[in-house]
């Protein structure tokens, strides 16, 4: 069964609200401390009794902290925060739900996930390719052919750290032009 439902301004707004006090938790916390403190909720909380749609916006959580933690890539600052506030809202157990009341405590996260999550799109489709891309390296031979693909893997993660920033940009000024009522130039077009 599919269940749809809308979000007001008002909702949308409540939301915020939340995301701001996350803000504020990440802004006067140490990395380690909002990570630790996601796991510790993916560890404790009672995701296995959860609906489904919010189980799998949890599963999301593992991968993002895979994704802060992964050396290789080397996430950026700005979208390490980025990530960091989603992290801090769904590890608060006071969030707008509660996180302890049967099946609907965590449906507010999952709410919270689905939205940040389309927020830094750009930045995880980046990542998995990055990922996709490491797992196909053959095996090294030897310590020249390590350094061949450090090399390797530092360039392609620059160029996907740029062009995901350029499509977060690119899409925020999108929606700006779009809030304004007013049309946005196509780049890609020929002039």
């Amino acid at each position: 069964m599919r269940i749809t439902f809308e979000l007001e301004p008002s909702d949308i707004e409540r939301f915020h609200e939340a995301l701001a006090r996350a803000e504020q938790r990440v802004a006067c916390a140490e990395e380690c401390d909002i990570v630790d403190a996601a796991r510790h909720a993916l560890q404790t909380l009672p995701i296995a009794s959860a609906p489904g749609y919010v189980r799998r916006r949890l599963r999301e959580v593992e991968s993002l902290l895979d994704m802060l933690e992964d050396e290789a890539w080397a996430l950026p600052a700005m979208e390490r925060g980025e990530v960091l506030r989603l992290l801090a809202y769904f590890s608060d157990p006071e969030d707008l739900i509660p996180d302890h009341v049967a099946v609907i405590g965590l449906l507010d996260d999952a709410i919270m996930l689905e939205l940040l999550l389309r927020r830094i799109r750009h930045v995880v489709q980046a990542w998995d390719e990055f990922c996709y891309a490491r797992e196909r390296l053959p095996p090294a031979a030897d310590a020249d052919q390590r350094i061949a693909q450090a090399r390797e893997l530092a360039q392609l993660r620059e160029r996907l750290h740029e062009r995901m920033r350029e499509n977060t940009l690119r899409e925020a000024m999108e929606q700006a032009a779009a809030a304004a009522g007013v049309p946005f130039p196509d780049t890609a077009a020929p002039g």
